[in-house]
């Protein structure tokens, strides 16, 4: 119980962080502000595609485990 108190708390109670360098948002900001958001987007969409990454291996792995349990428990 008390490990969970502690992990919640390193999550709950964290201050502000900002996630891009500061040479990645001045570039994207001097990029955008001469109309160039070509770059911007791409970023954006690589932060994306990292974002659900995870998910979708996970999902497969519980995908598979899912259908050979199945497939188990109808052989037995």
């Amino acid at each position: 119980m008390r490990s969970v108190l502690v992990f919640l708390a390193f999550f709950l109670l964290q201050g502000v962080a900002f996630s891009q360098c500061a040479m990645c948002r001045t570039t994207l900001e001097n990029n955008v502000s001469n109309g160039n958001p070509s770059i911007a987007a791409g970023i954006n969409f690589g932060i994306l595609y990292l974002l659900v990454a995870p998910y979708l291996a996970v999902g497969a792995i519980a995908y598979f485990w899912f259908r050979a349990s199945r497939r188990n428990a109808r052989l037995a």
